[in-house]
């Protein structure tokens, strides 16, 4: 058996990886997947493939595009999500911002330099058509953390994926007052440099297996009752996620790449942009 270690959120985007564990998929190809479960998400991700932590993420795009340009030395293999992510954009319930427009020159919980929480302030922020430079940010790592930042008033607002932030809604925890679309797939798969080279054949499994069981996964049986029991959602906005939420089989294009890219370094997230071979490797 290879053993191969890969990482990703505890969200309902990586379920379909959970059930190919659970069904053998990986063992049957002689490869030991050892999942990791990150809350921190895509900034803790980046710095578990440059320490060997783990040898695949399934991760943000606009996170380890500006890692990878920033020194990460790993790779691009896939876009593991087409649909963008619906970032909802959090107050603590019983606080005075009513609006979007509110929340500009406040302070914005994030869970890491370098997460999407913190990329996506910054295209709000340009949407908004707010000053970037002025924006001030809490680190908080996990959604436990900003429920404690924005309830005590440390940060005025949090950016997370809508969905899994609903029922902190639902509670009156967080009150939700807009959305955020990426402009641009919201998952990829990214593997480090060294697993490529040595593994390449591996990696080209894992992919296949992977790519089988989403192609399959909205016909699986009950597969909304599934996600709602083992996120704690209702199955009504389940229901919706699934419906507005692409899964791909397909490589990162050199078009998507550049769009992310110039975006990136227009906002000043990234100070170069790296090329298509710099960032991305089919296998």
């Amino acid at each position: 058996m290879t053993a191969i270690k890969i990482a990703g959120v505890p969200e309902h985007f990586n379920l379909p990886w959970h059930l190919s564990l659970e069904n053998g998929d990986f063992e049957k190809e002689n490869i030991d997947l050892q999942w990791t479960d990150v809350p921190e998400g895509t900034g803790k991700m980046c710095q578990m493939l440059r320490d060997g932590e783990t040898d695949i993420a399934v991760i943000l795009t606009e996170g380890i595009v500006k890692d990878i340009t920033a020194g990460n030395p790993s790779k691009i293999v896939q876009v593991y999500v087409e649909s963008p992510l619906i970032w909802g954009i959090h107050v603590a319930a019983k606080s005075n911002y009513k609006t979007l427009a509110d929340l500009e020159n406040t302070k914005v919980a994030i869970s890491r330099l370098g997460s999407g929480s913190q990329l996506m302030a910054y295209v709000n922020a340009d949407n908004q058509g707010w000053k970037t430079d002025n924006l001030q940010f809490e680190i908080v790592n996990t959604i436990d953390g900003a429920v404690e930042a924005l309830t005590n008033g440390t940060a005025d607002y949090f950016m997370w994926e809508r969905f899994m932030t609903k029922p902190l809604v639902d509670k009156g925890i967080f009150r939700r007052v807009a959305d955020c679309p990426t402009p641009w797939p919201c998952f990829v798969i990214a593997v480090r440099d060294e697993i490529l080279e040595k593994q390449p054949d591996i990696i080209s499994k894992i992919l296949n297996i992977i790519n089988q069981t989403t192609q399959e996964f909205k016909d699986i049986p009950n597969i909304d009752k599934t996600l709602a029991s083992n996120y704690s959602q209702k199955i009504e906005d389940i229901k919706e996620w699934l419906s507005l939420t692409q899964w791909s089989q397909k490589p990162l294009s050199e078009k998507m790449l550049n769009k992310v890219q110039n975006q990136l370094f227009q906002l000043k997230i990234i100070d170069k942009k790296g090329t298509f071979e710099d960032i991305v490797k089919t296998v």
